[in-house]
Parts: C-alpha cells; structure tokens; sequence
C-alpha cells in the first residue's frame, strides 16, 4: 500500500517526471519504501531501455496467462500524434486526433476477448490498417504458439485482400469481421437479402457465392438508420449553406466572385467538408454557379440505412449467428482501452520521445498501466460506475443487434450515487483521488534522542471497503 500516498506526475516529460520526483521525495510514500533515492534523468531513460527489451518476454508471459487454443483475439489500431521531427516511426498520416498539422505514430493492441491488453505494437504513422495484420498473426502463432484462434477486427483491419492473404488456407485461423457498404449494395442488388424482411426481424443468416465458405450475418438496427438518416439531412443541409455562400459570392455588387476557375478554386475547397459532396449535381460557368441534390442517389444509399453485415469463417456448431453479432460488437473495449490511454486516465499523447525504442517503451509502459488499471477496475466494479453485472445484463438482452443495456444493479448506484451497502460511488479517478487522501506520516517525539516512527492514517469505511475490494490490508 506504499503507493497510496504517492503523488500523480504529469507524464508529458520524463525530464519533468525525474525532477519532480526529486522535488516530492519526502511526501511520496513509494519513493520511500523502495529506497530510490536520488534518480536523475539518465536513470529513467536507463529504466525504458530496459523495459523495452524485456517487452517480448512480459507479452510472452500475458498471452500465457490470458490466451489459449481456440481463443478469440480483438485487434484494433489507433494513432498518437507526436511533438518534434527526429523519431524515424513518426510520419504524416491518417490522424484519428484530428491533428491534420502534426506528425504520428500509430499502435496496434491486441487483447483477449474480456478487453485486457495482451500486446502492443508500435507502428510508423503512415501504415495503413491492414498492413499490420500479417505481423500480429506471427505473434500470435510463432510466439505465443497458439496455433488456432479467431481474429476479431473492423472492416477497415480485416478487408478481403487480407483475409485472402492471410488466413484463407490457413489451418487454424479463423476470422469475425464485417463487410464494407458497396459489398452489402451488391448483396441487396443481388438479391441475397431483402429489405423488407427486417420489417419484422433484426437479423437474418445468409450465404453468397461471392463469399464461400463463410456465413453472413445481416443486421439491421432502426435507431441506427434514424440517426443515419437524420446526420444525412444535417449534412447535407450545412453544404448547401457553405454553396449558398458562394452563390452570393457570385452575385454581390461590389468585386462580386468571377470566372469558372476561380468558382471552381472556392468550390473545391469546401464541397466534401461534411462527406455528402457526392450527393450534390454542380454548374460551374464564368458568371455562376448551380447546384441541385442527387435525390435518386440519395434513396438509394437510405436504403442500407441502419443495416451492417457481420461475416465469419467460423461454423455454426463453433458459434451461433447471435454469438457472432454480440462478438463482433466486443471491439468496443478496445476502443475503450485507447479511450483511456489517449485521453481519460493515462495521457499517452502527446509524444517528446527522440529516439524510437523510448517512443516504444513509452506505448508499452502506458500500455502495462491500463493492464493494471483494467484489473482494478474489476475488483472496484461494486464501488465504481461501471456496471458489474454487465454478464447478467448481456444474457437478458433479447438479440444482439440491439443496443446494449445497463444492469438494474448499474442504473440503481447511478441514480442513487450508493452501492446497496450505502457506500459513495465513483469514477475510477475520483476513487484513485480519495484513496491518495491516505498518507504515511512521520512523526517525531519530545523525548530525547528517540528515533522518529511512521503512522498511516486511519482509511474512513470507504477507502476500507475499496481497499478490501483490492486484497489490501493496512
């Protein structure tokens, strides 16, 4: 419990976090017990460069621990943007950051089925998704020696040249993935589903000849094609705004815009802001310009409104169309996990890091923390927001297509701010907050010549409760 009293550096710097420790030495519990002493910069950089060279035998020991034969894998990748020039593993590529300016690096976690990191993997910031799925399948096999699994990633990860590639043929592997938006065009023009069967169901298994050897689950939600149809219209009503615009543009009195060059120069620029340029007919001449919305183009794409399509190579014995569904949608807690390292709790960006095995380091070290992180939020789960009875909510959901549920359980402690016991509810920050209010104190006697003793501060009933919830005793 040494950490408790141990005081948060903002990991922006290990410059900064090397002299801020310093600073706060005789008020950190942690630097105490463990006897650090004086530790300079150089020590910690030291620290990473060990780290990162242990880091195959640290997954080694994960995969050992929290994967098996015929396990379900979740991969998914994320960018960082990073601040300088001199790491070769930052580039300009596809900012996930909405940072257009900035250099990145990208990472790829790989996680067991519960969401717990297993692996991570960093990559130069231009690479593409599927580019980094052949190395993950090498981990995973020559590694880890787990020869049969199921590999669960997005559309953009697992496209049809590298499920051609790299698993078809492949003893052993198997996939859970979904199809892009033309592909499920061409199976509702193909006549291999029909609309209007969903009037009634949410889900339907098919197969097609141009997928064989797999199983197609088509699912359609109707809150989804609401909010599809509903961000269109908005869309599509804020680029007639920005075209307006420039219509005026063109007909005001003084210095009013000209020539089809330059209409065209100012409609380049802000036609596919919003994504819908497509969806607009244009009339460029030297005086004007027009515009009208292609309505036909626009029925036709409402019309896989709400509708995705999960496919697989596993057979219906392994796993049923249901499982399939609810397995695919386990991706969320990747996403989770990046939402934690990037901005919630672990502040992975922005990166300073010059050379590129400390960039790496520096993605594992926060990497391990949201293992760690992960874990304690299992115990906590009772005095925590979250919901821990999410198993109990999942087995009364009526079909997987549909959103998913809080528990009862999880709705009762956000209303009433208590557990069933009357104990306060939190955040995980806010508890991590409370419980650092417990501190080891150094307490010095009048009497002569008597050494100095320390005394932990007595925990109120919650911090006692989430202490025990932890496995620690004070």
């Amino acid at each position: 419990m040494a950490m408790i009293a141990a005081r948060i550096i903002d990991p922006k710097s290990k410059l900064a976090t090397a002299r801020g420790l310093r600073e706060e030495t005789c008020f950190n519990a942690l630097w105490q017990e463990y006897n650090l002493g004086d530790v300079d910069e150089d020590e910690i950089y030291a620290a990473m460069d060990w780290l990162i060279e242990r880091q195959e035998k640290i997954e080694q020991k994960l995969a050992g621990r929290h994967l098996s034969e015929g396990t379900f894998v979740l991969y998914d990748l994320t960018s960082a943007w990073y601040e300088g020039r001199t790491c070769p593993l930052a580039q300009r590529g596809h900012s996930r950051d909405k940072k257009t300016g900035k250099l990145q690096i990208e990472f790829g976690l790989l996680c067991d089925i519960q969401g717990r990191p297993v692996a991570v993997e960093v990559f130069e910031g231009n690479t593409a998704d599927p580019a980094t799925v052949a190395c993950q399948l090498g981990k995973i096999r020559d590694r880890f020696k787990i020869r049969r699994i199921v590999v669960v990633g997005d559309r953009g990860m697992l496209t049809q040249a590298r499920i051609n590639e790299d698993f078809k043929g492949v003893e052993g592997l198997g996939w859970i993935s979904a199809l892009r938006g033309p592909a499920i065009r061409k199976l509702m023009e193909s006549k291999a589903f029909s609309p209007s069967l969903f009037d009634q169901l949410d889900m339907a298994e098919i197969t097609s000849p141009d997928f064989p050897d797999e199983r197609l689950m088509v699912c359609r939600n109707p809150l989804l094609a609401e909010d599809r149809r509903r961000t269109r219209q908005e869309l599509l009503k804020a680029t007639e705004v920005l075209l307006e615009a420039i219509c005026a543009a063109t007909q005001r009195k003084n210095k009013p815009l000209r020539g089809r060059h330059e209409i065209g120069i100012r409609v380049g620029k802000i036609i596919n802001k919003h994504k819908v340029g497509k969806h607009f007919s244009l009339t460029i001449t030297e005086e004007g310009l027009s515009y009208q919305r292609r309505e036909q183009q626009i029925k036709d794409e409402a019309l896989l409104d709400g509708f995705y399509v999960i496919r697989t190579s596993m057979p219906a014995e392994a796993i049923t169309a249901q499982q399939t569904v609810s397995t695919y949608k386990r991706l969320s807690v990747v996403e989770r996990a990046f939402r934690s390292l990037k901005t919630v709790d672990l502040k992975v960006r922005p990166i300073f890091h010059r050379l590129e095995n400390r960039v790496k380091a520096h993605v594992l070290l926060c990497t391990l923390a949201y293992y760690v992180e992960w874990e304690m939020r299992q115990l906590l789960a009772p005095v925590l927001f979250d919901d821990h009875e999410h198993e109990l909510a999942e087995m009364q959901r009526q079909s997987a297509v549909a959103p998913a549920q809080r528990s009862e359980a999880a709705k009762h402690k956000a209303c009433s701010k208590r557990t069933d016991d009357g104990y306060p509810v939190h955040s995980f920050r806010s508890l991590l907050a409370d419980l650092a209010t417990i501190t080891k104190n150094q307490i010095q006697t009048d009497i002569p010549d008597a050494p100095p003793f320390y005394k932990i501060t007595t925990p109120t009933p919650a911090q006692n409760h989430a202490l025990k919830l932890l496995g620690i005793s004070l």
